[in-house]
């Protein structure tokens, strides 16, 4: 059984951390939820349940979603928190990884994140576009938050680690 771990960002996103878990545990994953402090507002109790405090060293990691700034400490190499070290050790390791960007226009086109989402994609993370399901990621829509994570389907997060 493989090992992959969610790592959950503060994006409305975020609170579809438990269909992300029971359908990779369906596909035969051993799963570790892991939180940022910021996705907790979008995270009900049964998620919250599932976070562990300490991830461990995953065969394949799931970053859904994966935000402006954790986007771009993780491209960094920033570890300032045990999530971004997971993060960073898994482009170490050779661990899948995808990440699923819920980012905004505004944000998206900063100069920054263009960036880091070159050296992401360089570094072997795939990217999934959490409003269509499709391998290259847009901005999402100012105010579209929650009819995004209503359409989202955890099945396209979790078929490019197959």
């Amino acid at each position: 059984m493989a090992t992959l771990s969610i790592v959950v960002c503060g994006a409305p996103l975020a609170s579809v951390a438990v269909s992300l878990v029971r359908e990779a545990e369906r596909r035969g994953f051993d799963v570790s939820l892991v939180a940022t402090e910021a996705s907790r507002a979008w995270l009900d109790e049964d998620a919250q349940a599932l976070v562990v405090p300490a991830p461990r060293r995953p065969e394949a990691v799931l970053v859904c979603p994966v935000t402006f700034n954790t986007g771009n400490k993780w491209a960094a190499g920033v570890s300032d928190n045990s999530q971004l070290g997971l993060l960073n050790e898994s482009l170490g390791t050779g661990a899948r990884v995808v990440a699923v960007p819920f980012v905004n226009e505004s944000l998206w086109r900063h100069p920054a994140w263009a960036n880091s989402l070159a050296t992401l994609a360089n570094s072997g993370v795939m990217f999934v576009d959490p409003a269509t399901g499709d391998p290259e990621a847009r901005p999402t829509r100012h105010g579209t938050g929650d009819v995004v994570t209503a359409a989202f389907r955890p099945e396209w997060a979790l078929d490019p680690l197959a």
